[in-house]
């Protein structure tokens, strides 16, 4: 067995002693390295950890929150090389995906440390505006658990983290197993500037690790993403506790060529929304409606763009795809295309594994035309290289289509026609409407879904506000007695 990363905990190594699970190139196959398989008993030690550092970090200016939480996105750029090596032999998307992911994570903890210093809160009008004094203070949870996902392991772990820290908080990360080297790299390299405690990393499984992390007393809010199961059970465990969670799940993301659209530059633009990571996006675009007339013409450009695509290991300069990052995640987006082929559509390019030289996950890009809604790709999440395709005939419909899905995350239109977009932004259920530049965040605005997809948002104020709460002070400046007052 490859030698084992030790979990953090309270500024110190520790658990390298646990069982240890292995962590693979998915492109290879060959191991990388280990981490611990954690326990419920190292969570009880990284939760009382976060809640003695918490008590004082609370306490620390925003301009010293700040200045460290600058130091940590510093402290990135100084070890990026180190870290983009093993994130991409760890998570398989090509080194030019992971140097974005990089400086995404690095400038989330650059814009949270600013907005932590912008307010703590608002003072309201008061009864007796003389005498009393109201204020609305803004206040931290304690601790709050961060369970990241494989897909974006530093990205989604930075969204969680950075408002969480500028809002005094001290977390706990759970990382996936498949994607902690390098998460523990990350804590280990860039958060060493911070108080011991504060910041503190258990790997293992979901169960124990992650249901350890819900239902814990010491835990306040539990801030995840991931799949819909995963969090409707997160919700589950966590409801008699009265936590507050935040949950971005699922999403079935839609594409919408409009009829005014140019086909060449709208299936460019697809390509990007639909293979980026290998499909392996929340917000992939995973379902396509275009003009029924025009739909078999804009599969065969869209498959034109598959076709081009260089698949490889992503250390590589000519690869514009890596691997999917499992075998059993594969199995299931090949098990949505037999499915589709199964009920008419029309396998236009790719459903096949792609002559790499490499035993690792790969699956080659795959445009489907004829795609309808009685089809898994067209109703559940896929979370792979697939791209299926399905006409209509009104713009009516087409925005009927795009609502009939239980999951609301994001949706894309490609169209000049500014009425129709303005439409499509009121109408559409989703929490980000891109036009004409899918997959486009801005670290100012809220990202976040609707409906089954859980309602939470990171970014923006609307992300440092969920790891705050309110609290109502009421301050009569004199001592006399009330007139309102016993007795009557």
């Amino acid at each position: 067995m490859a030698d084992t990363a030790p979990m953090l905990i309270d500024g110190r190594e520790t658990g390298a002693e646990r069982p240890p699970i292995a962590v693979r190139d998915p492109a290879t196959l060959e191991p990388l390295g280990a981490v611990p398989a954690g326990t419920a008993e190292d969570v009880d030690r990284a939760v009382a950890a976060a809640a003695r550092a918490q008590r004082a970090w609370r306490f620390t200016s925003a301009w010293e929150r700040a200045d460290l939480l600058h130091g940590v996105a510093q402290a990135t750029h100084d070890h990026a090389d180190e870290l983009l090596d093993l994130l991409t032999r760890e998570q398989g998307k090509p080194r030019p995906e992971q140097e974005e992911e990089l400086e995404w994570s690095a400038s989330t903890f650059r814009y949270y440390a600013e907005l932590g210093r912008h307010g703590q809160g608002r003072v309201v009008p008061s009864a007796e505006p003389r005498t009393q004094l109201n204020l609305v203070v803004r206040e931290p949870y304690g601790v709050a658990a961060c369970i990241v996902p494989w897909n974006y392991p530093f990205l989604l772990l930075a969204w969680k983290v950075a408002p969480a820290l500028a809002a005094g908080n001290a977390v706990v990360i759970k990382p996936s197993e498949l994607t902690s080297l390098a998460t523990l790299a990350w804590v280990r390299l860039a958060f060493a500037g911070l108080p011991d405690g504060l910041v503190n990393v258990v790997t293992g499984y979901g169960d124990p690790v992650g249901e350890a992390l819900v239902a814990h007393p010491g835990t306040q809010v539990v801030a995840f993403t991931g799949s819909v199961a995963t969090g409707q059970r997160i919700a589950s465990v966590a409801a008699p506790l009265m936590k507050h969670l935040h949950l971005e799940l699922g999403g079935k993301d839609a594409f919408v060529v409009a009829p005014d659209a140019d086909l060449e530059t709208a299936a460019d633009a697809l390509a990007y929304a639909g293979f980026l990571n290998t499909g392996q996006v929340c917000t992939s675009s995973e379902r396509v409606y275009v003009p029924r007339a025009r739909a078999g013409e804009f599969a065969e450009l869209v498959a034109e763009r598959a076709r081009a695509l260089r698949i490889g290991h992503g250390t590589r300069d000519d690869v514009d795809m890596g691997p999917m990052i499992g075998e059993r995640y594969r199995e299931k987006v090949q098990g949505h295309i037999g499915d589709a082929t199964d009920r008419g559509a029309r396998l236009v390019t790719g459903g096949d594994v792609p002559d790499t030289g490499l035993p690792g996950w790969f699956l080659a890009p795959t445009v489907l035309a004829d795609a309808d809604h009685s089809m898994q790709v067209m109703r559940e999440e896929t979370f792979g290289p697939v791209i299926p395709i399905m006409g209509y005939d009104s713009v009516d419909e087409a925005i009927d289509l795009v609502n009939d899905s239980p999951y609301g995350l994001g949706a894309t239109i490609r169209s000049g026609d500014t009425l129709l977009v303005k439409r499509f932004a009121d109408e559409v259920q989703a929490g980000t409407i891109w036009v004409n530049d899918p997959l486009t965040d801005n670290m100012a605005g809220p990202f976040g879904g609707m409906k089954l997809t859980g309602g939470g948002r990171e970014l923006g104020q609307d992300g440092l506000d969920a790891f705050l709460q309110s609290k109502h002070v009421h301050w009569d400046l004199s001592q006399e007695r009330k007139d309102w007052w016993y007795p009557y």
